[in-house]
Formats: C-alpha cells, sequence, structure tokens
C-alpha cells in the first residue's frame, strides 16, 4: 500500500511540474505577443523570445520537481525536460498533424528542454 502512495505521489511530482511550466510558457508566449504587437518584432526577435521560453519554462519546472524529489534532481529534471519536449511534440503534431522545420530544430528544441530541466533540478 505505502509503495503505491510513493509513486502515486511521483506522478503527481511529475504532472504538478509539468503543468507549473505549461502554465509559465502561456503567460510568457502572451507576454510575448504582447510585445510583437506592441513593438513589431522582426522574425528573429521572435524565435529568440520562444527559445528562451522554452528554456525558462523547463527551468522553472526543474526546479520545482528537484525541490519535490530531494534525491538525483538532476535525472528528474532531465526527465522534466524531455516530457515537456514530448508533450509540446504531440500538441504540435495534434495541431498541424505534421512537423513544421526541419529535424536539427527539433533536436535543438530537444536539446534545450531536456537542458533546461536538468539545470533545474541541478539548482533546486
Amino acid at each position: 500500500m505505502e509503495r503505491r502512495i510513493q509513486k502515486d505521489s511521483k506522478v503527481m511530482w511529475v504532472l504538478k511540474s509539468l503543468l507549473a511550466s505549461y502554465i509559465i510558457t502561456g503567460i510568457m508566449l502572451l507576454v510575448l505577443t504582447v510585445l510583437l504587437y506592441k513593438m513589431d518584432l522582426n522574425e528573429k526577435a521572435v524565435s529568440a523570445g520562444i527559445v528562451a521560453i522554452y528554456v525558462m519554462a523547463t527551468l522553472v519546472g526543474g526546479i520545482i520537481i528537484g525541490k519535490l524529489a530531494r534525491v538525483r534532481r538532476f535525472v528528474w529534471g532531465l526527465g522534466l525536460g524531455i516530457g515537456y519536449f514530448a508533450l509540446l511534440l504531440l500538441i504540435t503534431l495534434g495541431v498541424y498533424h505534421t512537423l513544421n522545420g526541419n529535424g536539427a530544430n527539433l533536436i535543438t528544441t530537444f536539446i534545450l528542454c531536456a537542458g533546461g530541466g536538468m539545470v533545474g533540478g541541478m539548482i533546486s
């Protein structure tokens, strides 16, 4: 019985951290949208903003899951970053029914998400 409660709590850690990451992503994308509207940003600035949002969201999620796990925090953060990327990929496939961009962009986004989560776990 105790093992089941412990497993459920680990699943809840991941879900809470992913939810926090996606809430932060939504808020930061809203801010980026307002900046795009008000300041008429170019494509490079918007792309850089999106990359920064991915890294910051997974960093915060990694910090949260690292504080909850307390052991092997960088592994938990890395797992969170991979989960964030996987969910982001599933959402993209669900909305567009295809992957936009090339393989290099996907690999770069994966590394940024996984790295952001791992760094967040390490500094938690």
